[in-house]
């Protein structure tokens, strides 16, 4: 049975400001929970599970059997799904030497987008994705949930003070309305793309910073593609 303590604790976790003061985060569902466990195993904290996934999950340790109920009221899910874990955070590192290809997501703000990009990143192999200072938070519950295990796979590290893409040797590619055709380009071996603010797109000073302006040839009349979509597209030309 879970104390009030252990309830309020793991309710916190909701909030940026109480993931940020503990350093953690949650998973919910048996897939990506299992699938957690086995990639990052030294960064579980506790899992709270009803019988029938620890019974089917009987070798993992840290499992606290809990009740319908108590998940209820510790899950943030409308429909709760068995198994809700407890995990560290891992350090924001700062990748100095790329190895390969890199997505740069200027303000990316939907929790959903975010996800899926670095699900999508998983995909294709992309090694590394960094963050603006107003990017959504990546331990939301959302990003979480969407992204799957991909969030243990492909590392995330926030520019917090919106450096980083200064005075890269890289070459830089920027995904805009109007830019040169994605079909243009061979296939890449390293690199930098950049996705822009799902309203706004990049911004000016980034923009700047761009060796190349890209895009998806547009055939139809929508105004624009989803983020996480543009991504998909433009990885697939370039990487595959």
């Amino acid at each position: 049975m879970l104390n009030k303590k252990e309830i309020k604790d793991i309710q916190s976790l909701v909030h940026k400001k109480f993931r940020d003061e503990s350093g953690l985060f949650v998973a919910e569902g048996p897939k990506i929970v299992a699938e957690l466990a086995a990639l990052i195993p030294d960064r579980i904290v506790a899992i709270y599970a009803t019988a029938q996934w620890a019974g089917a999950n009987n070798n993992m340790e840290k499992v606290k059997l809990i009740s319908a109920t108590e998940l209820e009221r510790i899950s943030a899910l409308q429909t709760p799904n068995e198994v809700v874990a407890v995990i560290k955070q891992a350090p924001n590192k700062k990748p100095d030497v790329l190895k390969g290809f890199c997505i740069y997501l200027d303000t990316i703000q939907d929790p959903g987008n975010l996800g899926t990009i670095i699900r999508i990143a998983d995909w294709f192999g992309v090694p590394q994705i960094v963050c603006s200072a107003h990017c959504a938070d990546m331990y939301n519950n959302k990003v979480v949930q969407s992204s799957m295990a991909s969030i243990a796979r492909v590392p995330v590290y926030y520019d917090k003070e919106d450096h980083w893409l200064q005075n890269r040797k890289e070459p830089i590619f920027a995904a805009t309305l109007g830019g040169k055709s994605i079909s243009q380009f061979e296939r890449l071996d390293n690199g930098i793309l950049i996705i822009g603010n799902e309203s706004a797109g990049i911004s000016e000073a980034k923009l700047a910073l761009a060796t190349e302006q890209i895009t998806i040839p547009r055939k139809g009349g929508a105004e624009s593609l989803n983020a996480a979509v543009a991504t998909g597209i433009i990885l697939s030309h370039l990487l595959s």
